[in-house]
C-alpha cells in the first residue's frame, strides 16, 4: 500500500514538479499535513464480488475521503464534524436525496474515530447494507495503517 503525498506549490507549476513519498511515517504525515501539505491515497479492494474504489485525502483538520461502486460516480456527498462539548458528531448531506443515507453513518463513525471533520463522498447503492458494512471496514483499515485515526486510551 503506497501513498502520494503533494504539497500546494507543486500545483502551481506542471506536474512534473510533482513530489511522491511511499507510505511515509506517521509523524511524518503529521507534520507535512500541518505545514500546509496534503496527502492523497488511492486504493482498490474486491468484496463479495463487487470492485470498491477509493480515495482520502488528508488535509488539516480533515479528510476527504471517496467511495465508489464498480464504477467513478461521485454519489452523494456528506459533511461530518465533532461536536463539543458533548462528544456526538453532526451529519449534514451536501449533495444527494435525503432519504439516501447510504453514507452517512459512515461519515458520522469516521469523524468519532478520527477526531477530524469529514467530508464523505459515497456511491454504494442503498440496498446493500452488507457492501456498505464492508466498505467502511475497509476504509477504517487503511485510516488506522496510514495513522489517522485516534489512538484508543488504554484503561487500567
Amino acid at each position: 500500500m503506497s501513498g502520494i503525498n503533494f504539497g500546494f506549490d507543486a500545483f502551481n507549476g506542471s506536474p512534473r514538479n510533482l513530489k511522491r513519498e511511499d507510505s511515509p511515517s506517521s509523524s511524518a504525515q503529521q507534520d507535512d499535513v500541518a505545514a500546509g501539505g496534503l496527502q492523497v491515497h488511492c486504493f482498490t479492494e474486491i468484496v463479495d464480488d463487487t470492485t470498491l474504489h477509493f480515495q482520502i485525502i488528508r488535509l488539516h483538520k480533515q479528510i476527504y475521503a471517496w467511495i465508489g461502486c464498480n464504477s467513478a460516480k461521485f454519489g452523494h456527498l456528506y459533511a461530518a464534524a465533532p461536536t463539543r462539548p458533548s462528544n456526538t458528531v453532526s451529519v449534514a448531506c451536501l449533495l444527494g436525496g435525503a432519504s439516501d443515507n447510504t453514507g452517512s453513518g459512515i461519515a458520522r463513525r469516521l469523524a468519532l474515530k478520527t477526531g477530524l471533520n469529514i467530508i464523505l463522498a459515497c456511491n454504494i447503492p442503498k440496498n446493500a447494507p452488507m457492501l456498505e458494512v464492508n466498505a467502511e471496514k475497509k476504509l477504517v483499515e487503511k485510516l488506522t495503517y496510514l495513522g489517522y485515526t485516534k489512538k484508543k486510551l488504554l484503561s487500567s
